[in-house]
């Protein structure tokens, strides 16, 4: 039983984790005032490839909508992503450019939000163009 109940606080932290940086991306698919299907799909991906299973996405997409509409500031959700290696912030840094670029512009509250990013998540201005650039590639 003792085992059952660190492999449940295990998976509850990790899910917490999860609705925090869903909430962020979120957060970045809202922030244009247009919130798409395809923007979900990319969010879905992303937290699929950072470790949740189907059966859990529903949920977390659920609670990551909530405490974005409830928060007023991104510090919230962006202390889950500051704790990750440099290859997953870099990931989830490649996906907020993929939600910004799926209507194919950016708009001033969505480069506004990547330059707060960069500074927040300690990310070189060169890596962030860099990856910009990379993503706007893709889109075109």
């Amino acid at each position: 039983m003792f085992f059952r109940q660190n492999k449940e606080n295990k998976e509850n932290k990790e899910n917490k984790e999860l609705v925090k940086i869903a909430a962020l991306l979120i957060h970045a698919a809202k922030i244009d005032e247009n919130y798409s299907a395809a923007e979900e799909k990319i969010i879905i991906k992303t937290l699929q490839k950072i470790g949740t299973d189907n059966k859990n996405i529903d949920q977390i997409i659920k609670e990551a909508k909530e405490i974005e509409q409830n928060s007023n500031q991104i510090l919230d959700f962006t202390k889950e992503v500051k704790n990750m290696d440099e290859k997953g912030k870099i990931k989830i840094i490649e996906t907020l450019w993929r939600i910004i670029y799926s209507n194919k512009e950016v708009d001033i509250y969505e480069a506004n939000l990547m330059r707060r990013l960069a500074g927040l998540l300690y990310i070189d201005s060169k890596i962030m163009g860099n990856i910009k650039e990379q993503i706007k590639k893709e889109k075109t």
